[in-house]
This record gives structure tokens, C-alpha cells and sequence, in this order.
């Protein structure tokens, strides 16, 4: 998406409008009920969607999303894709086949949403402006990613998806759940999938796949397992492979284990939808994600830098993303610094843990026009009690003159997606 100060300001005023909306709650309210009699009185656009699939999990659903997405379209399918959340503009969550909805079309069908009179959470009504459009396009594939959890998401209202995909689970969203543990999660998550389906089933810790496995023993769906395919390490090449076929990953923009495992988790479904090695192989090149692991190596913020200075950016934020973020960073052996702004009901404590060690010295500041965002000086005690060299700021103009300098380094900024959003809008 191009974007000027036209464009953002649209996004940001229908954010407003929803936000400040009389029949629209803005907080989190699972639950099916209000969405599925919204898709009654709509006459059911949720039924002339084909081939749903279903992005489940808590880490690594967007860029196994995105990369399903680039080889469906590389094999000339028709795909449209729901997102959540939307890091610099609105109209990313709706994705209609090689372009995203305007601004005055997520206006209308917003209108039409209210002419219902049903009160609905914010994320129930975006899911059904996805719904309602993508049901007009007629495309070969529809890929939902669910917002947090899948039994009681908005998404979750097709009977028979072609594919449920798991990502990694874990305690990622614990803030919704009553005993607050990973159990409840992974329940949440695979205990509720749609029988005879075909269910994919991403990397995992063994202590999860055993419980997902428990969980899916009676479920009559096709259901492959991560041990199916294997993400190979050559020197300093990645390779996909299963027992028929070899990938070796010529990627220009993916970086860690756990993004390489997510793009291998999307090739194994994408083999399996019969797209052509060849296709595969033309598109990983070609892969980008915006705000995971995303350098950037032009714009405002990067001709503001000394020249020996470089900065990525990476919306991390549970401690799972963590340790794949640190475990990249260790690889890299020139001085690294930190940028961190983290929003409320995570856990920033854990978060900073996995990180320790990484950083000569870490900046925190709060997230610009965010009410959830932890205070900058909230996060610069977590990270001094856990022994982290850090000091707080302002803002992230105040954060960058507190650490830019001639020195090489790497500044890294993580912690939110919404921060990431704000800082590719600066750049």
C-alpha cells in the first residue's frame, strides 16, 4: 500500500469512527452469536466464500498467511485474505485479489452493517466488511487469520473450511482466559476445529504437540503433523523438505528459524493445493513482510542515521517471538541497540527476559496515539530489574537522538505491531 497524509488520515478517522461508535464495543467480547445472526439478516455472504482457510495460533500466522497468499497468486489463483491487526492503514485487513478495499467502499459497507442495528465489537464488524466484499469476488481461495483464539472468534463461522492451519501456540493470549494457562490456549485454539477438513499443524514445543495431538485424536479430519516436513540448515542456507520434495529457500527478506518455519509450513499446504515446485521456488525471492524482521534501508528514518548505522523493525511481542528475535540477533556481531514500546496485557516482564543479554542498551518509550501502551517508564524498570542497560524517552524521535551516533551498530525496534505501524508511517 502507497501511502500520504490523505490516505492516513482516512484510516486514522475510521478507526475513530468505530471506536466512538454508539453500536460498535470497542473492547474484547468473544462469542458467535451477534456475528452469526449479523450473517443471517446479510443472507449468509459467509457461504459463497470457497475455499476458506482458516490461519489459527498465536505466532507466525501473518507470514504463513502472506506466503500461502504469494504462492496462490504465483500459480495465478484469485485469493482474497482477512488480517489482523493492520499496521500503517485500514484497508490491509481487507485484501480482495491483487488490491485492498478503498476507504469510501470500508465506509459503505460499514453503513450497511449499522442499518442491521445489531451491537457488535469492532472486530466483528471488520471481519464482516471482509465477509460481506470478499463474498462478491469470487475468488479460488478466502485465507481468514483469526484475531486472538478460534472457538469464540469472529472468524469462525464456516462449517467446512478446506484447511485449518495451527501456527505456533503459546501463552500469547492468556489475558482472556480464566486460569490464565497454556492448556486453556491450546484448547481454545485446536480443541474447537472443524472435522473433515484438511488441518495443518505448524512447529510447536513437544509439550504442545502432545497436548494438540490429545486434543485432535477423535477429530475426522486429514491432519498433518510437523513432522511431515523438515526446515534444513546447510552452512548458511535454508532448505524445505519432505519425502517427495526438496526447497532450497532463496529468500531475500526472511531471517530467523522461526520465520523460515513459517514459510516452510506455508510451502508443505501450498505442495499439497498442487502448486508447482517451480512456482515455489520463482516466489520465496519475492517474500516481504511488513514489520517482522523488516530492515529499512530507505526512507525519512534511515537518511536521518549516520551511514554506519542500520535499523529494523519487528513487532514481537510474546515471549515466544522473543527468543526467535534473540536468537537472530545473537548471529549478528556488531553492537546492538533496542527501541521498546510494548501495549498492556502482555507480558512485558517475560518478554524482556528472553532478550537479555542481546542489547548494549535498550530505549523505551510509549506507543503514539495508543491508550493501551505500557508507559515508557513502566518498561524502562522491568528492563532495569531484569539487568538491562536502559533508559527511558518520549517519544521515538527522543529515543533515536538518545542512541544514534558514528558507532556501527544495529538499532532494533520491537515490542508492537502498533509501534511499527507509527514508525513505517514516519519513514
Amino acid at each position: 500500500l502507497r501511502l500520504n497524509k490523505s490516505l492516513m488520515s482516512q484510516s486514522i478517522n475510521l478507526y475513530k469512527q468505530l471506536a466512538n461508535h454508539n453500536l460498535f464495543n470497542k473492547s474484547v467480547n468473544f462469542g458467535l452469536k451477534r456475528i452469526k445472526l449479523a450473517l443471517k439478516l446479510l443472507d449468509h455472504p459467509e457461504k459463497k466464500l470457497k475455499n476458506v482457510i482458516s490461519v489459527i495460533g498465536e505466532s507466525g500466522k501473518f507470514t504463513t498467511l502472506f506466503s500461502l497468499r504469494s504462492f496462490l497468486e504465483a500459480s495465478n489463483q484469485k485469493v482474497t485474505t482477512h488480517v489482523s491487526p493492520s499496521l500503517r492503514d485500514i484497508r490491509e485487513r481487507f485484501y480482495m485479489g491483487k488490491k485492498y478495499l478503498t476507504h469510501k467502499k470500508i465506509r459503505a459497507t460499514i453503513k450497511q452493517i449499522e442499518k442491521l442495528n445489531i451491537p457488535l465489537t469492532v472486530f466483528e464488524c471488520l471481519t464482516l466488511v471482509y465477509i460481506i466484499n470478499a463474498s462478491k469476488i469470487n475468488a479460488e481461495y478466502n485465507i481468514q487469520e483469526t484475531g486472538a483464539l478460534w472457538r469464540l472468534d469472529s472468524n469462525n463461522v464456516n462449517d467446512f473450511p478446506l484447511i485449518q492451519i495451527c501456527t505456533n501456540i503459546n501463552k500469547q493470549h492468556l489475558n482472556f482466559l480464566k486460569r490464565k494457562t497454556l492448556d486453556e490456549v491450546i484448547q481454545e485454539d485446536v480443541g474447537f476445529m472443524s472435522n473433515f477438513t484438511n488441518i495443518y499443524i505448524g512447529k510447536q514445543s513437544p509439550y504442545v504437540l502432545k497436548k494438540i495431538k490429545s486434543y485432535l485424536k477423535n477429530n475426522a479430519s486429514k491432519i498433518t503433523y510437523p513432522n511431515s516436513w523438515k526446515l534444513i540448515k546447510k552452512g548458511q542456507r535454508y532448505y524445505y523438505q519432505d519425502k517427495k520434495t526438496k526447497i532450497n529457500l532463496k529468500t531475500k527478506n526472511v531471517y530467523s528459524k522461526g520465520m523460515f518455519e513459517n514459510v516452510c509450513l506455508a510451502i508443505k499446504v501450498a505442495l499439497d493445493l498442487k502448486i508447482d515446485k517451480k512456482t515455489i521456488q520463482k516466489t520465496l525471492p519475492l517474500l516481504s513482510f511488513e514489520g517482522r524482521f523488516q530492515y529499512l534501508n530507505k526512507g525519512k528514518i534511515k537518511n536521518k542515521l549516520n551511514r554506519n548505522e542500520t535499523i529494523m523493525i519487528d513487532g514481537a511481542h510474546a515471549p515466544a517471538d522473543a527468543q526467535n528475535l534473540a536468537a537472530y540477533l545473537k548471529s549478528i556481531k556488531i553492537p546492538k541497540y533496542g527501541i521498546w514500546a510494548m501495549t498492556k496485557n502482555k507480558e512485558p516482564n517475560l518478554f524482556i527476559k528472553q532478550l537479555k543479554g542481546v542489547f548494549k542498551k535498550v530505549i523505551t518509550m510509549p506507543i503514539e496515539n495508543e491508550i493501551n501502551s505500557v508507559s515508557a517508564n513502566e518498561l524502562c524498570k522491568i528492563a532495569t530489574k531484569n539487568k538491562l542497560f536502559a533508559e527511558k524517552s518520549i517519544s521515538f524521535s527522543d529515543a533515536l537522538k538518545k542512541i544514534s551516533s558514528k558507532e556501527k551498530k544495529l538499532i532494533v525496534c520491537f515490542g508492537s505491531l502498533y509501534n511499527c505501524g507509527n514508525i513505517l508511517n514516519k519513514n
